[in-house]
């Protein structure tokens, strides 16, 4: 990739994002929500979340089952369905055609990362870098992990562009000052509009031209 041509960079989150793998999530926090809290809305709480986060919300002190968790967590990303958000491989080639650099920004953790590439064994030659959790201390909605983007890239706010699904990321985008589109992956177009600056279904159509006419304000 000929990383000379344009200083525009462009973070992605992984989930409801790059791949299809919210609705499995969910599925699987929600569990964990019932079953060791009493809970049953875990899964929105945590969305967009750190695994430290939230073990130190939620389980804070309870070493056994954060452990319970962490292997049932590991087993479960090794089954899970990592299929592309549609329209995303297109979008990245024509991002790559225009020498854009681009960046996976995950709360996901190194070892998750690593149950993706076994499904997708392309994944680090579609970015340039993946920024997991152990690369910064502060959670969304913190602007820590898309900062940290911004700095490997040397690109300054205005000419970032921070693609995001969870409500926490989206904040996360905001907050470090970035143009934000919001996908409607994971919760309705009308509660997402108001934390980015665009929103759309997928990728499908959506080209490096339409993302450049996405703009703070």
């Amino acid at each position: 990739m000929d990383n000379s041509k344009t200083n525009v960079a462009v973070l992605f989150d992984f989930d409801g994002v790059v791949a299809d793998t919210e609705t499995q999530y969910s599925v699987f926090w929600h569990r964990i929500g019932t079953d060791y809290l009493g809970m049953d809305d875990l899964e929105v709480r945590i969305k967009g979340q750190t695994l430290t986060y939230i073990y130190e919300t939620f389980f804070d002190g309870r070493t056994a089952e954060q452990a319970e968790i962490t292997a049932a967590l590991d087993r479960f990303e090794q089954q899970m369905d990592y299929s592309f958000i549609p329209g995303v491989l297109d979008f990245l080639d024509d991002l790559r055609r225009h020498g854009v650099r681009t960046a996976v920004v995950t709360s996901s953790n190194g070892k998750k990362m690593e149950a993706v590439r076994r499904v997708h064994p392309d994944l680090d030659s579609l970015f340039d870098r993946i920024l997991t959790a152990e690369l910064f201390t502060a959670s969304k909605p913190a602007p820590d992990c898309f900062l940290l983007g911004m700095q490997v890239f040397g690109s300054e706010p205005d000419t970032t562009w921070v693609f995001e699904d969870s409500f926490n990321g989206l904040r996360a985008g905001l907050a470090s000052g970035a143009n934000v589109v919001g996908l409607a992956t994971t919760n309705p177009r009308e509660a997402i509009a108001p934390l980015c600056h665009a929103v759309i279904d997928d990728f499908r159509g959506f080209t490096y031209g339409r993302m450049l006419e996405v703009r703070r304000g």
